[in-house]
């Protein structure tokens, strides 16, 4: 092959690979969003969170996560995460106000979110993330695999690393409804029409092994819903009586057929707006 050729390949790979990215300022921001092609953190000018405090029935994941955050954020060794269970009851609530809460203690200690449907591109993420004095916590939020879904792989490269290993400065927190991040109905057909069922599903099962924590969230029962709306009156300064607020709330609830933190949250919001309170 003539050099002449050789050039013209060069330049047509370097056409194909993604031009480097630059790195934020870092001391800019508390939290950061990666998007992909081209490689880029984008700051986050307002987390939108609320208080940790504000979070009912979740007092054991919330103790738990936190000393596992405030670990991290000190320079120990920390695990990755998996909050999984009931729709609505707080798990990227929990992950952000914890955030909020520990970075405001550790100012190096940034969050950076990752959509599941990037996960393909990880690896560059880390590469420009690692060797950093910050520390990261990458959240992947409402995470789950479906058929033929592969991108379970490049979640590897988040908690085991590969050959280089997971960066130090780097902690994965992820929330999820299923447990094994893949609907139950896929296990089974794939268990029972394997050669090997024990090991047709292993691979994608094990991933949520590789969480050091698992963080179980339950629906809640009437009183803890109950006790959120008032929490949520107290802090913004909302007078109700008890008796309307139960019958309002219970209502609120009837009509929506569930009761979870984010329908309290919803309901509060319909009552704040009622009565002329801003929220932000």
């Amino acid at each position: 092959m003539t050099k002449k050729a050789l050039k013209r390949i060069a330049r047509a790979l370097e056409r194909m690979s993604p031009p480097p990215a630059d790195l934020p300022d870092f001391g800019a921001a508390s939290a950061f969003v990666w998007h992909p092609d081209p490689d880029r953190l984008s700051p986050v000018a307002r987390v939108n969170r609320i208080d940790v405090g504000l979070l009912v029935g979740v007092d054991r994941s919330r103790d738990t996560l936190m000393a596992n955050t405030v670990q991290f954020a000190q320079g120990l060794p920390a695990n990755n995460a998996l909050l999984w269970g009931a729709r609505g009851m707080g798990k990227s609530s929990l992950v952000k106000a914890l955030h909020g809460k520990v970075s405001a203690d550790h100012p190096s200690l940034k969050m950076v979110e990752v959509q599941r449907e990037d996960l393909a591109s990880i690896g560059r993420c880390l590469a420009l993330l690692r060797d950093r004095d910050e520390r990261f916590i990458l959240f992947c939020d409402d995470l789950s695999f479906g058929h033929d879904d592969a991108h379970y792989k490049s979640l590897k490269a988040v908690l085991d690393g590969g050959v280089e290993g997971r960066p130090d400065n780097v902690v994965l927190y992820a929330t999820s409804n299923r447990r094994h991040l893949m609907p139950r109905d896929m296990i089974e057909n794939e268990r029972s029409t394997a050669i090997s069922p024990s090991e047709a599903v292993e691979e994608k099962v094990s991933l949520s092994d590789r969480f050091g924590l698992w963080l179980g969230f339950h629906p809640c029962s009437q009183d803890e819903y109950l006790t959120m709306i008032r929490g949520y009156c107290d802090a913004y300064g909302i007078d109700i009586g008890d008796d309307v607020l139960r019958a309002e709330a219970i209502e609120w609830q009837a009509t929506r057929g569930s009761r979870s933190g984010r329908v309290a949250w919803q309901y509060f919001t319909d009552l704040a707006g009622r009565r002329g309170v801003r929220l932000g």
